[in-house]
């Protein structure tokens, strides 16, 4: 019995007919399952990130007391449709395109090992990125709103007034560049980690950390619970690394709607500021609490849900 490499690529037989497409379908499952699951998070955390005059006084637990008090309950996923509407092509691009990178790595390149995963994962998040990250612009700007306070109506709204007062096009670009350099170790480690950790449990304990595939008896995968706990490490290593880089693409991305956006024009000056005006603890890594909190179960959830639904669509 063969143990399975992390989000492996296995060779496409007659089989694999559209393998790519549910590939994609199931990326995109799993990133909706895992964003579900922490969207309360995630709401809290731009809130903490980007300063809200509302609630920057607040640490990261009164404000989860504080928002449900003065928005209501939906407060806490305000912004959460149009997350939805970009993590589907989000986390589909991205898991299909680490399937991709991986194979053209090693099959074109001779490239494999730990660095196989690394690099791969790298241009998998990056590639996803590029494809949504207006829609993630716009979920920042209806998450970071304050009820009474409205800005924009909408989705529509929010792509229509960006579009006409902020630049047309460039203006759903605010802090990609951060974003890209934040994305390439957060989504290599996180690949790297949860692949290595995978390979190294299926290699040395199969019979305490594995079970057949469901879908292929010949092929050994992670029990749930251990997929879980290897997703949630993966996901904790690779927020660490990457975080200054999130809060700073979360200044640039929210633009005008910051009374402080002139100073947040680029990276170098975003995180410089951020630093001089706030410090490490206080702004470099505000919320990074709340961040530990959501990166585990969503983590964990992602690689779980994408692990099932390579069975269920018969990707193994």
């Amino acid at each position: 019995m063969s143990s399975e490499a992390a989000v492996s690529t296995p060779a496409i037989s007659s089989k694999g007919d559209y393998y790519w497409l549910r590939s994609f379908v199931a990326g995109g499952v799993a990133g909706c399952c895992a964003k579900t699951t922490i969207a309360p998070l995630d709401r809290i955390k731009i809130l903490l990130q980007a300063q809200n005059p509302h609630y920057k006084h607040l640490g990261v637990f009164a404000t989860f007391k504080a928002v449900p008090q003065k928005e209501g309950f939906l407060g806490l996923y305000k912004g959460n449709g149009a997350m939805m509407v970009r993590i589907f092509p989000y986390g589909a691009i991205q898991f299909m395109a680490f399937d991709i990178y991986k194979k053209l790595l090693g099959t074109q390149i001779g490239i494999y090992g730990h660095i196989h995963r690394l690099m791969a994962g790298s241009m998998a998040g990056m590639t996803a990125v590029i494809c949504t990250y207006p829609l993630d612009v716009v979920r920042a700007r209806l998450a970071f709103q304050v009820t009474g306070e409205h800005r924009y109506t909408g989705i529509a709204n929010a792509f229509h007034t960006i579009y006409l007062k902020e630049g047309g096009v460039l203006g759903f670009y605010r802090g990609l560049t951060p974003t890209l350099i934040g994305m390439a170790p957060y989504a290599g480690f996180s690949f790297f980690t949860f692949g290595t950790l995978k390979s190294l449990g299926l290699k040395h304990f199969p019979e305490q950390l594995g079970r057949p595939s469901s879908d292929n008896p010949d092929v050994l995968i992670l029990k749930p619970h251990v997929n879980l706990l290897c997703g949630g490490v993966a996901g904790a290593i690779a927020q660490t690394i990457s975080y200054p880089l999130d809060v700073a693409r979360r200044r640039m991305q929210l633009g005008a709607i910051l009374p402080d956006s002139e100073k947040c024009v680029s990276l170098i000056k975003t995180l410089t500021y951020v630093y001089k005006e706030y410090g490490i603890k206080a702004g470099l890594y505000r919320g990074l609490s709340l961040n530990y909190i959501r990166c585990v179960p969503s983590q964990a959830m992602a690689f779980t849900t994408y692990e099932f639904m390579k069975q269920v669509l018969h990707l193994n």
